[in-house]
């Protein structure tokens, strides 16, 4: 949990992994590329001091994530979101087996999440089933661009897809993240396109579609779509680290997003080892909308940022939140655009 100036705030990491995307594991060019790829975006986005070695980024340690997270990291919950590209890497990148045995080892901190393709077929569906009585899975990752074979990528309105969909409406497994944000090397831009939300989120008023990167560089198409669709959300990994390097086009990022969506369905994620927690939520606890932005986005209030770093996500997911970190003001508000019909989420819907 963090502290600044009396306030409490139960931190939710919604978006972590436990990757190996180590030389050793790397199954091609593509696997060293995908590696690189975030890596890139760590220097880039990171403060210097905050960066790793390549070395290190590729196979870090079960140590390294339990310190990095939970000793300095502020994090009260880890969310661990699987990403396979098993044609990249001989082992898988990111797996939920990987990660579900490091969480384990740690459940009071640690949760995974399952994952599924719809290219799988039916035997992706009992697999699907496995993963859950395994893990007791509270939500899935979906990953449209992943390469399989000859295709590179899917679409959540394929017809396979909406068999995943009803199977996880079946098992309970109510939270579906999708990645929906900047392109990795060499996986297609288009294939993370997010106007097939809409159609998912419309048909499936009883799953919660937590949409990760919140569409960027699509925002806009995002915001959208989002301000109808009450059961979707947005996850801030990818957006958050722009509050250090570029401040001002983050006020924009969380100003529209506040604006469209409101603060009750925005999710704090680091999405680490990309990022580390700890400089992430001591800055945006610190942080605040530009003034001559506020007349267009108004403020960051503490109970805003509160909802923000981890309140959300354990409504989502149903954890205990301490009394002395809840909100003030309790109570939300409504999904709606300005000057649009309200759209009422006083229910939303729960693990």
């Amino acid at each position: 949990m963090y502290e600044k100036d009396g306030e409490k705030y139960y931190v939710v990491d919604s978006h972590i992994h436990f990757w190996d995307g180590g030389e050793s594991n790397q199954k091609n060019r593509y696997g060293a590329g995908f590696t690189g790829c975030f890596y890139d975006y760590s220097k880039n986005l990171s403060p210097a001091e905050e960066v790793w070695t390549l070395e290190k980024f590729g196979s870090y340690t079960e140590e390294d994530l339990m310190h990095d997270l939970f000793e300095v990291g502020y994090v009260d919950k880890g969310i661990f979101q699987p990403t396979y590209l098993t044609d990249f890497y001989i082992n898988g990148f990111n797996t939920t087996e990987r990660n579900g045995a490091l969480a384990e080892k740690h459940p009071e901190k640690l949760i995974t999440n399952g994952a599924w393709d719809p290219r799988d077929g039916e035997a992706g569906l009992d697999a699907l089933e496995a993963l859950h009585e395994r893990w007791n899975l509270k939500g899935v990752k979906l990953y449209t661009a992943e390469w399989k074979g000859d295709s590179k990528g899917w679409k959540l309105t394929d017809p396979w897809s909406y068999r995943y969909l009803e199977k996880c409406e079946a098992l309970g497994i109510r939270n579906i993240h999708v990645h929906k944000g900047p392109t990795i090397y060499p996986l297609n831009r288009d294939a993370f396109d997010v106007a097939d939300v809409d159609d998912v989120a419309t048909a499936f008023p009883n799953l919660n579609f937590i949409i990760e990167h919140v569409g960027l560089p699509r925002l806009e198409d995002f915001c959208w779509i989002a301000t109808q669709e009450p059961n979707v959300y947005g996850g801030l990994a990818v957006a958050m680290p722009f509050i250090h390097s570029r401040p001002r086009y983050f006020a924009q990022i969380i100003g529209e997003l506040l604006y469209w969506l409101d603060e009750n369905r925005l999710t704090f994620a680091s999405d680490y080892a990309i990022w580390q927690p700890r400089w992430l939520i001591e800055q945006f606890v610190d942080f605040q909308i530009p003034e001559d932005m506020q007349s267009e986005y108004g403020v960051l209030t503490t109970d805003i940022k509160k909802k923000i770093l981890g309140l959300n996500a354990a409504r989502l997911y149903g954890f205990e939140v301490p009394e002395e970190a809840q909100v003030k003001t309790p109570g939300l508000e409504t999904g709606a655009a300005k000057g649009s019909a309200p759209i009422d989420v006083s229910d939303p819907v729960t693990a």
